[in-house]
């Protein structure tokens, strides 16, 4: 009888730590930092967002020094770093390592839509060594969980429907000046492998081994990246478009699905494609289903401002509300997320944390 006592008390325990276990929903967030960041805050910040159910960050910045100093506080309050690093948007580097658009003008000298869309040629080999140093440097780092991706594709040549009046755009069709990349190394290699002299094509946009090969592209340049993090005993994650099929793949030429990466942050901003808070289940159920051996973290856009969100016109200052939180937290994740991640937790206000709260319930 006692030992029958022991082993129902044995079996009760298991099941609380299993339904437990699975009661738990991991958030985690973006934030950037900089030289003149107040350390002693950010150390109080990562406590407060530990204790809103945060189990790990993902900060910007790409100074060792600095990435070494917010890893170590992170790890001081229990939480994962992710060591956010743009990868594609450089100003300052040889004019023949910027990608080419369609137009024949080179990314440094006629970026896209804003001045720093100055975006390198993912094909080009010293493209390849700057990132893959770089990486593995930021890996070497002991307090770094995750290196994080981030740009890691070309510019956007089709923009999300909601920022076509911001710039001034209708893009029903790609946009030449942000078609990229048509320099002679690119254009020559893919005539090589498919006997198409894409300059000579009336409309690039309709051949699907031209829009293959750029994906191709990116995804060789994120799997050198993962094999030089993972032999400094690391992880990657990466931050993505939407789908991919539906919108990354040929939005910003991200095939992610195929990529060796650890951990995947789908930027399901809602907003930005003018959907409601139900789209972010949606689409990350599309995600979960292009990975299922991968965690998928669905990332929300949040808007500070958001009892005058009427007012807002520019998608980038909007987001979900207090009252779309349980929306789009309940949507991903059962559609499978592994988990959310907030953009920002500076934008989150009292009303979000305590629907956050909610939530995660």
């Amino acid at each position: 009888m006692r030992k029958l006592t022991l082993s129902l008390l044995a079996a009760v325990a298991l099941l609380c730590a299993c339904t437990s276990q699975k009661a738990t929903f991991p958030v985690y967030a973006w934030q950037g930092i900089n030289e003149n960041t107040d350390f002693d805050k950010l150390q109080q910040d990562f406590r407060y967002w530990k204790s809103q159910g945060l189990v790990g960050v993902c900060i910007e910045n790409s100074n060792p020094e600095l990435v070494a100093k917010a890893s170590a506080l992170a790890h001081a309050e229990g939480l994962e770093y992710h060591a956010w690093i743009p990868c594609m948007l450089r100003g300052d580097k040889p004019h023949d390592w910027y990608a080419v658009n369609r137009l024949g003008q080179p990314a440094d000298e006629y970026p896209a839509y804003v001045p720093y869309y100055k975006a390198l040629d993912p094909r080009n080999p010293n493209v390849h060594k700057l990132l893959v140093d770089q990486m593995t440097e930021i890996a070497q780092i002991p307090d770094v969980d995750y290196v994080q991706l981030d740009y890691i594709r070309y510019p956007d040549v089709i923009l999300s429907r909601g920022l076509w009046d911001k710039y001034g755009l209708v893009m029903d069709e790609e946009y030449a000046p942000a078609d990229y990349c048509y320099c002679d190394d690119c254009v020559a290699a893919f005539k090589e492998l498919t006997g198409i002299d894409i300059k000579a094509v009336e409309d690039p946009s309709k051949v699907k081994e031209w829009a293959q090969f750029r994906c191709d592209q990116v995804t060789a340049l994120v799997n050198e990246i993962c094999a030089a993090v993972h032999a400094q005993g690391k992880k990657v994650s990466a931050d993505v478009f939407p789908g991919p099929k539906s919108h990354a793949y040929w939005m910003v030429r991200q095939e992610w699905n195929k990529w060796d990466v650890d951990m995947i942050f789908p930027m399901n901003y809602n907003d930005f494609y003018l959907q409601p808070a139900e789209w972010v289940g949606e689409v990350t159920a599309e995600e979960v289903q292009s990975v299922p051996d991968k965690p998928v973290i669905s990332g929300l856009f949040i808007c500070r401002e958001w009892k005058r969100k009427v007012e807002l016109e520019d998608p980038e200052q909007s987001g979900l509300i207090p009252d779309e939180i349980p929306v789009a937290v309940n949507g991903a994740r059962a559609a499978g997320a592994a988990g959310i991640c907030l953009f920002t937790p500076g934008s989150m206000t009292p009303e979000h944390w305590a629907a956050l709260a909610k939530a995660l319930k």
